[in-house]
């Protein structure tokens, strides 16, 4: 049974189930609704956790071993798996089937896992798990969700934020539900049930906007201008290291001229897909960014790439963040300017 995770608490009151499949793209989502199900099962005498991570070489067996097993510790177990951002395959699919077989009332196992796309979710062993227990699904929040979900976590704090205090924790925190989460706890220890206006939420708010090289990729292939431009201002208010942006540009750079290639000589994206081992969350992107380049210009953003990387190395560069700046824009949209190679060499 699906259950959102701004319904699990009540769901939790009804009883508990014994297994419970909780994937998604949001962490701190994923790790709360997995306290609540830890929290309502060990007042219920669920004592013990065991957790495991899918990694290569994983025994299978042991999750069944344990799942039958009576605990040394408690008379009642909760069994954690974590499949790491991949599929359980055909010997995980299997064991699952065995566990609903064997369902044990003293143990609950829970399963995490990235989005579950539909082809996971029409799978055997999902459907297995889904029947007896419930899945969580644990999306990204924006718009009129987020603002729900920052109206549960201040009524759960007992917090009494203005309107105008809340949409600033929102735009300040960029969606990033652990650092909004955070500052809240913060709010809490300090002003307890008092009132809380916008300005004394500005007055305590660092910039909790949490960026690294990965989201800058993100934006540049989706060609989303300004948070390409904002997610690097941020690396280089963090001292991000120059090269490091360089690699990462260059690397998504080098994908989508081979693909473009590729597509030149006749084959199909698909096919290409395959060949450069782009995997299926970044298909997207990539052909999005297919869409929006051309060959010309993605070897003219070569040309200038490598144009900046000999003016860095050679020390001559005054501003090589608005090198990158410049080379970021035109990654999203056309752009004709020169690169502002300005040197400090008479």
């Amino acid at each position: 049974m699906r259950c959102y995770a701004n319904q699990l608490p009540s769901e939790l009151k009804k009883g508990l189930k014994p297994f419970y499949l909780v994937f998604g793209e949001e962490p701190f989502q994923e790790a709360q609704c997995v306290q609540l199900i830890r929290d309502s099962a060990k007042a219920q005498g669920f004592d013990e956790v065991i957790k495991f991570t899918l990694a290569q070489g994983f025994d299978w067996q042991e999750i069944i071993a344990q799942y039958q097993s009576m605990s040394l510790f408690s008379a009642r177990t909760i069994i954690e798996l974590d499949l790491n951002q991949q599929k359980p395959g055909t010997p995980g699919a299997n064991t699952f089937k065995k566990v609903v077989e064997l369902e044990n009332p003293d143990t609950i196992l829970i399963v995490k896992g990235a989005k579950a796309s539909q082809d996971v979710q029409r799978g055997a062993w999902f459907k297995a798990l889904d029947k007896q227990g419930l899945f969580v699904p644990c999306y990204p929040l924006s718009g009129n969700h987020l603002k729900r979900w920052l109206d549960e976590q201040c009524q759960r704090l007992s917090l009494n934020l203005q309107n105008e205090a809340k949409l600033s924790l929102i735009n300040a925190t960029e969606g990033n539900l652990l650092a909004c989460f955070q500052e809240l706890e913060k709010l809490s220890l300090i002003h307890g049930d008092a009132l809380i206006t916008q300005q004394l939420v500005m007055q305590g708010l660092l910039n909790q906007s949490k960026f690294d090289i990965f989201d800058l990729s993100d934006a540049l292939l989706n060609g989303h201008t300004t948070q390409a431009i904002k997610v690097l201002n941020k690396l280089a208010s963090d001292n991000t290291e120059v090269v490091s942006i360089l690699w990462a540009i260059n690397k998504d750079l080098n994908t989508l001229i081979s693909v473009q290639q590729g597509l030149l000589q006749g084959e199909s994206l698909a096919t290409l897909f395959k060949q450069k081992a782009i995997w299926k969350n970044q298909q997207a992107p990539v052909q999005t960014a297919i869409n929006r380049l051309n060959i010309h210009t993605l070897e003219s953003i070569s040309s200038e790439l490598a144009l900046f990387d000999a003016s860095y190395k050679q020390g001559v560069l005054i501003a090589p963040y608005q090198a990158l700046a410049h080379i970021c824009i035109k990654f999203c949209q056309p752009l004709d300017i020169p690169l502002p190679c300005h040197t400090n060499r008479q």
